[in-house]
Protein backbone atom coordinates (compact mmCIF):
# COMPACT_ATOMS: atom_id res chain seq x y z
CA UNK A 1 0.00 0.00 0.00
CA UNK A 2 1.11 4.02 -0.72
CA UNK A 3 2.99 5.20 2.28
CA UNK A 4 1.00 8.70 1.02
CA UNK A 5 -2.89 6.76 1.11
CA UNK A 6 -2.13 5.78 4.40
CA UNK A 7 -2.26 9.33 5.51
CA UNK A 8 -5.75 10.65 6.20
CA UNK A 9 -7.09 13.85 4.14
CA UNK A 10 -8.05 16.56 7.15
CA UNK A 11 -11.28 18.51 5.92
CA UNK A 12 -11.61 22.22 7.30
CA UNK A 13 -14.37 23.74 8.20
CA UNK A 14 -17.14 24.70 5.03
CA UNK A 15 -16.11 22.14 3.33
CA UNK A 16 -18.40 19.69 1.80
CA UNK A 17 -17.57 16.28 0.82
CA UNK A 18 -19.76 14.38 -1.18
CA UNK A 19 -18.85 10.34 -1.62
CA UNK A 20 -20.79 8.65 -4.59
CA UNK A 21 -19.14 5.30 -5.35
CA UNK A 22 -16.90 6.37 -8.31
CA UNK A 23 -17.01 9.91 -8.03
CA UNK A 24 -15.58 12.64 -4.98
CA UNK A 25 -17.45 15.85 -5.27
CA UNK A 26 -15.85 18.54 -3.22
CA UNK A 27 -16.95 21.85 -2.21
CA UNK A 28 -15.98 25.09 -0.47
CA UNK A 29 -15.64 28.64 -0.27
CA UNK A 30 -13.77 28.81 -3.49
CA UNK A 31 -15.58 27.01 -5.99
CA UNK A 32 -16.63 22.84 -6.78
CA UNK A 33 -14.40 20.16 -8.08
CA UNK A 34 -15.15 16.75 -8.80
CA UNK A 35 -12.99 13.74 -9.14
CA UNK A 36 -14.02 10.36 -10.97
CA UNK A 37 -11.99 6.89 -9.43
CA UNK A 38 -11.46 3.92 -10.03
CA UNK A 39 -14.47 1.32 -8.40
CA UNK A 40 -11.46 -0.50 -6.38
CA UNK A 41 -10.57 2.61 -4.60
CA UNK A 42 -12.82 3.22 -1.56
CA UNK A 43 -13.33 6.84 -0.48
CA UNK A 44 -14.43 7.13 3.49
CA UNK A 45 -15.52 10.14 5.34
CA UNK A 46 -14.97 9.84 9.23
CA UNK A 47 -14.81 12.33 12.54
CA UNK A 48 -13.91 14.98 9.48
CA UNK A 49 -11.26 12.97 7.65
CA UNK A 50 -11.16 11.66 4.43
CA UNK A 51 -9.80 8.18 3.76
CA UNK A 52 -8.40 6.92 0.38
CA UNK A 53 -8.49 2.56 0.27
CA UNK A 54 -7.88 -0.07 -2.01
CA UNK A 55 -10.95 -2.68 -1.95
CA UNK A 56 -9.33 -6.19 -1.41
CA UNK A 57 -10.75 -7.79 -4.38
CA UNK A 58 -9.16 -5.06 -6.93
CA UNK A 59 -5.83 -5.46 -7.86
CA UNK A 60 -5.74 -3.57 -11.10
CA UNK A 61 -6.45 -0.11 -9.39
CA UNK A 62 -3.39 -0.96 -6.55
CA UNK A 63 -0.64 1.35 -8.37
CA UNK A 64 -3.10 4.48 -8.41
CA UNK A 65 -4.18 4.83 -5.41
CA UNK A 66 -1.35 7.76 -3.85
CA UNK A 67 -2.07 9.50 -6.98
CA UNK A 68 -6.08 9.44 -6.09
CA UNK A 69 -5.06 10.08 -2.57
CA UNK A 70 -3.33 12.86 -3.81
CA UNK A 71 -5.93 14.61 -6.49
CA UNK A 72 -8.83 14.44 -3.57
CA UNK A 73 -6.47 15.93 -0.99
CA UNK A 74 -5.52 18.74 -3.68
CA UNK A 75 -9.50 18.94 -4.64
CA UNK A 76 -10.14 19.62 -0.96
CA UNK A 77 -7.17 22.53 -0.34
CA UNK A 78 -8.20 23.71 -3.70
CA UNK A 79 -11.64 24.87 -2.47
CA UNK A 80 -10.64 25.97 1.22
CA UNK A 81 -7.36 27.74 0.24
CA UNK A 82 -6.78 27.95 -3.41
CA UNK A 83 -3.39 27.52 -5.44
CA UNK A 84 -1.15 30.57 -6.82
CA UNK A 85 1.35 30.58 -8.68
CA UNK A 86 3.31 34.09 -9.86
CA UNK A 87 5.14 35.12 -12.92
CA UNK A 88 7.61 37.86 -13.43
CA UNK A 89 8.32 39.31 -16.07
CA UNK A 90 11.61 40.49 -17.23
CA UNK A 91 12.69 42.56 -19.89
CA UNK A 92 13.00 45.85 -21.34
CA UNK A 93 9.05 46.75 -22.80
CA UNK A 94 7.84 43.86 -21.09
CA UNK A 95 4.82 43.74 -19.97
CA UNK A 96 1.59 43.00 -19.29
CA UNK A 97 -1.85 43.64 -18.88
CA UNK A 98 -5.75 42.46 -18.73
CA UNK A 99 -7.79 43.03 -21.43
CA UNK A 100 -11.42 41.44 -20.42
CA UNK A 101 -11.08 37.94 -20.33
CA UNK A 102 -7.89 37.63 -22.19
CA UNK A 103 -4.21 38.50 -20.99
CA UNK A 104 -2.25 40.86 -23.23
CA UNK A 105 1.53 39.97 -23.21
CA UNK A 106 4.18 41.94 -24.80
CA UNK A 107 7.32 40.27 -24.76
CA UNK A 108 9.50 41.29 -28.01
CA UNK A 109 7.86 40.20 -30.48
CA UNK A 110 6.82 42.55 -33.40
CA UNK A 111 2.76 42.17 -32.44
CA UNK A 112 0.61 41.60 -28.78
CA UNK A 113 -0.05 38.35 -27.37
CA UNK A 114 -3.04 37.37 -26.23
CA UNK A 115 -3.94 34.26 -23.77
CA UNK A 116 -7.74 33.67 -23.35
CA UNK A 117 -8.14 33.19 -19.45
CA UNK A 118 -10.07 29.86 -18.34
CA UNK A 119 -13.01 29.62 -16.00
CA UNK A 120 -11.73 28.93 -12.64
CA UNK A 121 -9.16 30.96 -13.22
CA UNK A 122 -8.39 34.50 -11.45
CA UNK A 123 -5.39 36.32 -12.98
CA UNK A 124 -4.38 39.75 -11.76
CA UNK A 125 -1.20 41.97 -13.12
CA UNK A 126 0.56 44.04 -10.66
CA UNK A 127 2.91 46.58 -11.70
CA UNK A 128 2.79 45.62 -15.37
CA UNK A 129 5.58 42.91 -14.97
CA UNK A 130 3.93 40.78 -12.07
CA UNK A 131 1.43 38.25 -13.32
CA UNK A 132 -0.64 36.30 -10.18
CA UNK A 133 -2.77 33.52 -11.35
CA UNK A 134 -5.03 31.47 -8.60
CA UNK A 135 -7.88 28.92 -8.70
CA UNK A 136 -9.31 26.23 -6.95
CA UNK A 137 -8.02 23.63 -9.83
CA UNK A 138 -3.91 22.84 -8.85
CA UNK A 139 -3.82 21.16 -12.36
CA UNK A 140 -5.77 24.12 -14.16
CA UNK A 141 -3.46 26.96 -11.99
CA UNK A 142 -0.17 25.24 -13.20
CA UNK A 143 -1.30 24.59 -17.00
CA UNK A 144 -2.29 28.07 -17.50
CA UNK A 145 0.62 29.46 -16.04
CA UNK A 146 3.15 27.07 -18.05
CA UNK A 147 0.92 28.11 -21.16
CA UNK A 148 1.60 31.69 -20.02
CA UNK A 149 5.96 30.96 -19.42
CA UNK A 150 6.07 28.90 -22.35
CA UNK A 151 4.79 32.21 -24.35
CA UNK A 152 8.67 33.60 -23.88
CA UNK A 153 11.14 30.97 -21.70
CA UNK A 154 13.92 32.77 -19.96
CA UNK A 155 17.13 32.97 -21.83
CA UNK A 156 20.20 31.86 -20.61
CA UNK A 157 22.54 34.68 -21.55
CA UNK A 158 20.73 37.87 -20.53
CA UNK A 159 18.20 36.05 -18.68
CA UNK A 160 15.09 37.93 -20.42
CA UNK A 161 11.76 36.01 -20.38
CA UNK A 162 9.18 35.21 -18.17
CA UNK A 163 9.90 33.39 -15.73
CA UNK A 164 8.41 32.01 -12.09
CA UNK A 165 9.19 34.20 -9.01
CA UNK A 166 11.09 31.48 -6.85
CA UNK A 167 12.94 30.31 -10.12
CA UNK A 168 16.46 30.19 -10.54
CA UNK A 169 18.12 31.14 -14.48
CA UNK A 170 21.50 29.78 -14.56
CA UNK A 171 23.30 32.62 -16.69
CA UNK A 172 25.95 31.24 -19.06
CA UNK A 173 28.89 33.14 -20.75
CA UNK A 174 28.64 34.37 -23.67
CA UNK A 175 30.93 34.92 -26.44
CA UNK A 176 34.62 36.24 -25.79
CA UNK A 177 36.41 38.49 -27.81
CA UNK A 178 39.33 37.25 -29.79
CA UNK A 179 42.58 38.61 -27.90
CA UNK A 180 45.59 38.81 -29.73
Amino acid sequence: MSRLAKKPIEVPQGTEIKIEKTRVTVKGNRGQLVQDHPQEIIVKQEDGLLWVSLDEKGKLAKPFLGLYRSLIGNMVEGVSKGFEKRLQLIGVGYRAAIKGTALDLQVGFSHPTELSIPEGINVKVDKSTLIIIDGADKRQVGQFAADVRAKRPPEPYKGKGIRYVDEYVRKKAGKTAKGA
